[in-house]
C-alpha cells in the first residue's frame, strides 16, 4: 500500500505543537529594540538578493528569456558591449537566492536569465537546460520520463546555471558537488566568444567556473547526468549528535542509499545533543510510480510551526519531538526521489518585515564532526542569534573546482538562522559567524561562500587557499575585470 509520506505526516503530526505554544522565552533572545536598521526598499537603480540586506546601486537590469541561441547570445554580447563602452562590470544571475551581494554587480550591468527549456536524452541519461531554468522545471520535464537530477539542491526553486556557479549540494548520496554531474555548458566569455566547455574542452575554465560565482563568463546552456527516479523507503535513526557524523559517513558504505540527511535539535536545554539520521533506500515495488508531488496545501502549516519555534523553546522541543519521535512512526512510507527533490523555499518563508532568514554552511570530515558541535555549544547561545534549524548532508569530495569547499569527503551543516534586520542583529552576527569560521577551519573544515560576507580576509584565503591562483588567472581570463561581484570585491580584488 502506499503510505503517507515522511513530510506531510510531520506536518500533519506537528499541529500538535499548539499546545507549546504558550510562554515565550525572552531571556534567549535579547531585545535588539532602538537599533533600527533602514530597511532595504529597492528601486529602479538598485537590486536586492534573498537576504534583503544587500541593496546595492547598479547602472541597468535586464530580465532575458530568450531561447539558447544566437538571439540569446548577441543579447548577452551587447550588454558586454555596452559595460565595456562604460567601465561597467556585469553579472548574470537567476533567482538571486545569495544573501551577500554575490549576484550582484555593483553600479553594473544586472541579468536575469528566466527560461525553462529542458531537453531529455534518455538514451545517455543526461539532459540540456537554459541556464536560467530553475530545478522545479526539470524535475517536471524529467518526472514523466521517469528520471530525476542526480544532483540538485535541496529546493527546487535555483536556476540551475547559479546551482553550478555555486556549486551547490544536496542530499542525493553519495555523491559530490552538482558540479560533478556536469558533462558540458556554454558561455560567453568577456570578449563575446562563446565557448564550449568541458573535461576535454577549455577543461581549466570549466573547473574555474563550476563554484566561482559568475566570474569566468555567462553560461547559456549546461548538459547534466540525470538517474532514475525511484520509489524510496525511509530509515530513522536517533543517535547522540556528537555521533552522528562518523554514523553518517558508514551508513553511506551501503551502496544502496540513495538519499540521506541528519538533524539536530536547537532547544537550548539540549542544544545539538540529541541527533537523527535518515538514509533511503530503494522500496521492493518499483512499478507505477506516481507522479511528482510536493507538501501542497501543507506547506503553510509546516511554515507556521517553524516560525513558532522563534523566541519560544516549547516550540522547539515539541518539534524536535515530532521530528525524531512521532513522524518515523506515522510518516515512515515511501516516497518518490523526485517527490522529496520538489519543494520550493516558500514552505518555511518567514513573511515578515523585520527579520530576515541568514543561512550559513560549514563542511567537516566526519570524525571532526564532534569537535564541530562542541564548537557550535560554545558560540552559538552565547549570542543574539536564533538558531531555528539544521540539517546536515554528505557530500563527496571535489577535486576538480578551484574553490572547492570539500577537497575531502565532508559532512555538510546548513544552518538557518533568524536574524533581527537591525544594526545590532548585524554585528552580532558578523561577530559570531567569524567565531564559527575560525572554530571551523582550526579542525580543518571549510565555509560555504553564497552567505553573508562576515568572514575576514585572512579567514577567506585560508579556508580557501586556491582564492589567490583563481584571482591570478581571473585577470588573464577576463583582463578587464568585466564580471565582478560582491564576493570579489570583498575578498579578490587585492590578492
Amino acid at each position: 500500500m502506499w503510505k503517507l509520506t515522511r513530510r506531510a505526516a510531520l506536518l500533519g503530526a506537528g499541529a500538535a505543537l499548539g499546545v507549546w505554544g504558550a510562554g515565550r522565552f525572552g531571556p534567549s533572545l535579547p531585545s535588539l529594540a532602538g537599533n533600527a536598521m533602514v530597511l532595504p526598499t529597492g528601486s529602479d537603480s538598485t537590486l536586492n538578493d534573498a537576504s534583503r540586506l544587500s541593496e546595492t546601486p547598479i547602472h541597468r537590469h535586464i530580465t532575458l528569456s530568450e531561447d539558447v541561441g544566437e538571439a540569446l547570445v548577441n543579447k548577452l554580447r551587447g550588454e558586454l558591449e555596452d559595460a565595456k563602452a562604460g567601465n561597467r562590470p556585469v553579472a548574470l544571475s537567476a533567482a538571486r537566492h545569495s544573501l551577500g551581494g554575490q549576484s550582484i554587480p555593483r553600479d553594473g550591468h544586472a541579468i536575469t536569465c528566466d527560461n525553462g527549456f529542458v531537453e531529455p536524452d534518455t538514451a545517455n541519461a543526461t539532459f540540456r537546460v537554459h541556464a536560467g531554468a530553475r530545478w522545479s522545471q526539470v524535475i517536471a520535464a524529467l518526472d514523466p520520463l521517469g528520471f530525476s537530477p542526480k544532483v540538485m539542491q535541496s529546493n527546487r526553486d535555483f536556476g540551475v546555471g547559479a546551482t553550478f556557479c555555486v556549486n551547490a549540494h544536496g542530499w542525493p548520496a553519495p555523491n559530490g558537488p552538482m558540479g560533478s554531474t556536469v558533462r558540458e555548458f556554454r558561455m560567453v566569455t568577456h570578449d563575446g566568444d562563446w565557448i564550449t566547455c568541458s573535461r576535454r574542452e577549455n577543461a581549466a575554465l570549466f573547473a574555474m567556473t563550476m563554484g566561482g560565482y559568475g566570474l569566468i563568463g555567462l553560461i547559456t546552456d549546461l548538459t547534466l547526468d540525470m538517474t532514475p527516479n525511484r520509489r524510496l523507503n525511509p530509515k530513522f535513526v536517533k543517535l547522540r549528535s556528537t555521533d552522528l557524523g562518523t554514523a553518517f559517513a558508514a551508513a553511506l558504505e551501503d551502496p544502496v542509499v540513495e538519499m540521506a540527511y541528519g538533524r539536530l535539535n536547537v532547544d537550548r536545554d539540549r542544544f545539538f545533543e540529541d541527533g537523527l539520521l535518515a538514509t533511503y533506500r530503494p522500496d521492493a515495488d518499483q512499478s507505477d510510480l506516481p507522479p511528482v508531488t510536493g507538501s501542497g496545501r501543507l506547506a503553510g502549516m509546516s511554515r507556521d510551526i517553524f516560525r513558532a519555534q522563534l523566541g519560544n523553546e516549547a516550540v522547539k522541543r515539541g518539534r524536535w519531538f515530532v521530528e525524531s519521535n512521532l513522524g518515523p512512526l506515522v510518516g515512515g512510507g515511501a516516497t518518490t526521489r523526485n517527490s522529496l527533490l520538489n519543494e520550493p523555499v516558500v514552505t518555511l518563508d518567514a513573511r515578515v518585515s523585520d527579520r530576515t532568514d541568514i543561512l550559513q554552511e560549514y563542511f567537516i570530515a566526519p570524525d571532526r564532526f564532534a569537535d564541530f558541535v562542541l564548537l557550535c555549544q560554545q558560540v552559538i547561545p552565547e549570542s543574539y542569534q536564533e538558531l531555528l534549524n539544521i540539517t546536515l548532508r554528505y557530500v563527496a569530495a571535489d577535486t576538480e573546482s578551484w574553490l572547492s569547499y570539500a577537497p575531502e569527503p565532508r559532512i555538510a551543516a546548513v544552518m538557518l538562522f533568524s536574524q533581527e534586520m537591525t544594526a545590532r542583529g548585524e554585528s552580532d552576527m558578523a561577530r559570531m559567524t567569524q567565531a564559527l569560521i575560525e572554530g571551523v577551519i582550526n579542525i580543518a573544515g571549510t565555509y560555504y561562500l553564497p552567505y553573508r560576507l562576515h568572514a575576514t580576509q585572512d579567514q577567506f584565503t585560508r579556508a580557501y587557499p586556491r582564492a589567490a591562483e583563481f584571482a591570478a588567472a581571473k585577470r588573464r581570463i577576463d583582463p578587464d575585470l568585466r564580471f565582478r561581484n560582491a564576493l570579489w570585491d570583498s575578498y579578490m580584488k587585492d590578492l
